[in-house]
């Protein structure tokens, strides 16, 4: 037992490392990756997108050229620093022109080898510092340095992350520090402080913009997701109420059937046994159908879902409808074409939805306007066009309040964050019966919805 407890601390399992190692050894992994794993990469600074919010506002050329806007900036920063670092007293012939270099192309190079940029930029300042014949106050960067690390940094950043700016703000402080340290007589007048200062007032600036471009661009991608799954919602919500009305409808016709078909029998005077078994097949059938509808269609019922009491509303009760919308403060008129005659349940039905559903939106989105509802009995199918007209001008008593208002038009599909879909459930019907709808602004700056609904003729649903 004591030997076995000796020999415990002699194990040759590693040690756990305490949290600052491990701190200090995560910020050591990250500069390796920021600022040395592909240092000199190629990344192309692309142009501006067309919907930013210079670019949008021009057309054209104009366009084309914003769009490059980005690479304009970098190049005059660059040209600036040239011109600074050219003013310069250098040593030796061509040493003005060796200065300009060094503080323009760091610059340039930030819109292909950002981080090159960076590393060139911090290469470049003792070698322009050694060129000068003058120092002054200007140590360790001179006033093409100065210019051009502030301008790397900063478009180095954006292009980047905030963590690869903090680095080479750090960076940037060892070197600055190190350099006033080392300058002797030159270490009152080092300009490192105003460069520590003002690049991480810039880095500063460039983080909490990049932190709210990705916070703008998350918000942005979440409101899509949401404007698409309610409209999905919508959708099925539509396709339930639509199911539901379809099992009304089919299962009233097939019960009709199978009472017809047993009852049939005894309406004639001694049937023949071969009428009697097709009665019964065709009773049969019926049931067998009916039992699979409820089956298939009775899902989409819920729980709590009651069906109406009342009968399903058809287009003989369009006049109740009108008139519901007029007391509601709509104008409306209608207007029937063509020999008026039954249709099947289901097509009555959706074409007194959509009615329903259009007049609707005028009440919502063109307040005060007048509407007007078609209906038309032709071969093969049902028309119906409902359009109405723009909203009526603002009352003239205190045109100060709202000088800029516009008309606005009815029967739109409503905006993303609205509540409702009713273009999306008139479609979803249209589709359902293989109708055509179509629904735009008017000329007039009102708006107009036209559907037409196929009726297949006897000879057809018999086939």
């Amino acid at each position: 037992m004591t030997e076995t407890t000796q020999q415990l601390p002699q194990t040759g399992g590693a040690k756990p490392r305490s949290p600052e190692f491990r701190l200090a050894a995560d910020a050591l992994r990250g500069l390796r990756q920021d600022l040395f794993h592909d240092a000199f990469a190629y990344r192309p600074l692309p142009p501006s997108t067309a919907d930013g919010p210079l670019t949008r506002r021009l057309k054209g050329r104009a366009r084309e050229y914003a769009a490059w806007s980005p690479h304009a900036l970098i190049t005059a920063a660059g040209l600036l620093a040239m011109f600074l670092a050219t003013n310069d007293e250098a040593r030796g012939a061509g040493g003005n022109l060796i200065l300009g270099l060094l503080a323009l192309v760091p610059v340039l190079l930030t819109m292909v080898r950002p981080v090159g940029a960076f590393w060139l930029s911090m290469a470049a300042t003792p070698v322009a510092t050694a060129l000068a014949t003058e120092f002054d106050d200007e140590w360790p960067w001179r006033d093409g340095s100065f210019i051009c690390h502030l301008s790397v940094l900063a478009i180095v950043a954006i292009r980047t992350r905030p963590r690869t700016a903090a680095w080479m703000w750090a960076l940037t402080a060892v070197y600055g520090i190190g350099a006033t340290s080392l300058a002797g007589g030159h270490a009152f007048g080092s300009d490192s402080a105003q460069m520590l200062f003002l690049s991480a007032l810039m880095l500063l600036g460039v983080a909490v913009w990049q932190i709210r471009r990705e916070a703008r661009q998350e918000v942005t991608a979440q409101q899509t997701v949401t404007a698409h799954e309610r409209s999905r919602r919508t959708l099925l919500e539509e396709r339930t109420t639509i199911a539901r009305e379809l099992h009304d409808v089919v299962a009233h016709h097939m019960s009709v059937v199978a009472i017809q078909a047993e009852a049939a029998p005894y309406r004639v005077e001694n049937p023949p046994p071969e009428l009697e078994r097709a009665f019964v097949t065709i009773r049969e059938n019926a049931v067998a159908a009916l039992t699979e509808l409820r089956r298939v269609l009775g899902v989409v019922r819920a729980e709590d879902y009651e069906a109406p009491d009342a009968p399903q509303p058809t287009l003989a009760d369009m006049d109740a409808l009108l008139a519901n919308v007029r007391d509601a403060g709509l104008s409306v008129e209608k207007a029937v074409t063509g020999a008026v005659r039954e249709l099947p349940q289901g097509v009555e039905l959706s074409a007194y939805r959509i009615v329903q559903e259009a007049l609707s939106n005028t009440l919502r989105h063109a307040p005060g306007a007048s509407a007007r509802v078609e209906v038309g009995y032709v071969l093969g199918g049902l028309g119906l066009r409902i359009v109405n007209g723009p909203t009526p001008e603002p009352s003239p008593v205190n045109p100060t309040r709202h000088p800029t208002t516009t008309p606005q038009r009815g029967l739109r599909p409503p905006p993303p964050t609205g509540a409702g879909h009713g273009i999306t459930g008139m479609r979803e019907r249209v589709s359902m019966l293989n109708g055509e709808m179509t629904a735009a602004p008017a000329d007039d700056g009102g708006y107009e919805v036209t559907v037409f609904l196929p009726v297949p003729s006897a000879s057809e649903g018999e086939a």
